[in-house]
């Protein structure tokens, strides 16, 4: 009798399958990185938008562009400059001389999977132009609403080093991303690999050949199903606990809004998935801890001083909360 108050588990198969898919493929042209790969699938599956963060060289462009690939989407890049106007972006009425009227004629913007590369080159009144579409999921241009097709997906670099001809972007626009994700330097093994492979060629052949393995129904049904796992009270009091103490914490000047908890939530149940789990666990949520925090909180200027990092604090703060089991 008391087997029959449990559901039947989630069949996660055919998403793991895909998800296997895209981490091989990934993985056969970027080498190493495993951690960065799986983050962008949480991402997807979790419909959040990505800033990827690295210094020049370190595959940034080149992983948004090859996940961007494997899914069977409208795919479409932004590079942002100095010069880069909110109507280069968004889209801009054009006269036309046959009809007399004007015609919205969309920007970039309007894709499934859209790369904004070098995103903080551009200045704030470009970077504020993303702010409604990537909350929202819609543009409003001179009083017309403009809503975005699924899956809608933004994944932003930046360089974190250079500062000449550079914007920060505002705290506002980073609460919009669910994900900040550091591609470190690949270690002495990995870089031997990505010279042999250069050397060989084997990457420029690679590339030609990946096809997409997700299609757009495929990305909504697994949100569905990933939307729906279960996810005990105690986790959630876990995640409010860790959240609330950014806001308390003496080494930080700002805190982590409640839209933190909720991306802590989705990202969670969408790293358990790709775990083959239907069930979170505390291990989910500390691994997706840091790159959903780290980006919405500010350091106090004594603690940056002192060379710690957002990181260095969530980290701190899950040590001090106890794990719930």
């Amino acid at each position: 009798m008391e087997q029959e108050q449990f559901n039947p588990r989630t069949d996660l198969s055919a998403l793991n399958a895909a998800v296997n898919q895209i981490r091989t493929v990934l993985g056969n042209i970027i080498v190493g990185q495993k951690q960065v790969i799986d983050f962008l699938i949480v991402g997807l599956l979790a419909d959040g938008h990505i800033l990827i963060e690295g210094v020049p060289g370190v595959a940034k462009t080149l992983s948004a562009k090859l996940l961007a690939k494997s899914i069977d989407a409208q795919f479409s890049r932004v590079q942002f400059t100095p010069d880069l106007m909110p109507s280069d972006v968004l889209g801009t009425p054009i006269f036309n001389t046959k009809t007399g009227d004007f015609e919205f004629r969309k920007g970039p913007i309007f894709g499934n999977i859209i790369l904004v590369d070098e995103i903080n080159r551009a200045p704030a009144k470009t970077q504020s132009a993303l702010f409604e579409v990537m909350e929202e999921r819609q543009v409003t241009i001179d009083g017309q609403t403009y809503i975005m097709d699924e899956p809608f997906m933004v994944l932003a670099t930046q360089n974190p080093i250079e500062q000449e001809g550079t914007y920060r972007l505002p705290e506002a626009q980073l609460d919009r991303f669910l994900f900040k994700i550091e591609v470190k330097y690949p270690s002495l093994e990995e870089e031997t690999a990505i010279l042999m492979a250069q050397h060989t060629l084997v990457n420029k052949t690679l590339l030609n050949e990946v096809k997409p393995v997700l299609s757009i129904q495929q990305i909504q049904e697994a949100r569905a199903i990933i939307r729906n796992l279960f996810v005990e009270p105690k986790l959630l009091e876990f995640i409010a606990k860790i959240v609330t103490e950014t806001r308390n914490n003496s080494s930080l000047y700002l805190g982590a809004s409640p839209r933190a908890s909720l991306a802590i939530v989705h990202s969670a149940k969408a790293f358990a998935a790709i775990q083959d789990r239907d069930f979170v666990t505390p291990e989910d949520i500390i691994a997706v801890a840091v790159p959903v925090l780290a980006h919405r909180i500010l350091l106090s200027p004594e603690k940056e001083m002192e060379g710690l990092t957002t990181s260095d604090i969530v980290n701190q703060i899950i040590k001090k909360i106890e794990v719930p089991r």
